[in-house]
């Protein structure tokens, strides 16, 4: 039984029309944001009655210009990171908190889901970039934000609920895969250059090519 994670039916439902009738999968929306997302999915995964063989986290995502990810990409992450965890430091860069403080940024996807996801879909036409995720507390609405984001963790791209999402299913000994389609471009604010509606659809099209071969 694989547990299929977004952060909003916006992004669930095309996944969930998708796989309709196919009963390997449940569908969870887990809300935006870290903490939404680890509060609904940790209550969820304690009191299902159900054993999941892994969370597949999926949904929509901005892309650090110059990271190789486009608008309407498929990226795969290999690890996630939390973004803006620290202290505000020059021009509102984020510094690591101190030693003394510190708690992990830094949570590893799993290496095999990941493999087979990129091999998978790669066999089905689908090019994919694969690196580091970003997630956020507040979203990037600057490109000066997104460059210092994207030269800090090396990452291709932000959301706001990946590793919520992985640090539960670490704890939950779950093995966890995530897959975004880019609806924009982390830059200067502008809403009318979003495609949120095709990054939905792009998104569900890879998670139903995906999801029974993981199943």
């Amino acid at each position: 039984m694989i547990l299929i994670v977004a952060a909003t039916e916006m992004e669930l439902a095309p996944v969930r029309a998708q796989l309709a009738g196919q009963p390997r999968f449940e569908f969870l929306s887990c809300g935006i944001g870290p903490v939404e997302a680890a509060v609904r999915l940790a209550a969820f995964l304690a009191s299902s009655p159900r054993k999941y063989d892994l969370v597949l986290h999926c949904g929509v995502a901005g892309a650090y210009v110059g990271s190789g990810a486009e608008v309407l990409d498929i990226c795969l992450a290999e690890r996630e990171v939390l973004g803006d965890l620290g202290v505000e430091g020059q021009a509102g860069r984020v510094v690591p908190l101190p030693a003394q403080l510190a708690v992990p940024l830094e949570f590893p996807l799993d290496a095999s889901l990941f493999r087979q996801a990129a091999a998978t879909l790669g066999k089905r036409g689908i090019v994919c970039r694969v690196g580091t995720f970003v997630t956020v507390n507040t979203a990037s609405a600057t490109a000066g934000r997104g460059l210092f984001l994207r030269e800090r963790f090396g990452a291709l791209c932000e959301n706001m609920e990946g590793a919520a999402v992985a640090r539960v299913c670490r704890e939950f000994l779950l093995p966890c895969l995530e897959l975004r389609a880019v609806s924009n471009l982390v830059e200067d604010r502008d809403l009318s250059r979003w495609r949120l509606a095709e990054a939905c659809a792009k998104n569900a099209a890879a998670v139903a090519l995906l999801a029974p071969d993981l199943a």
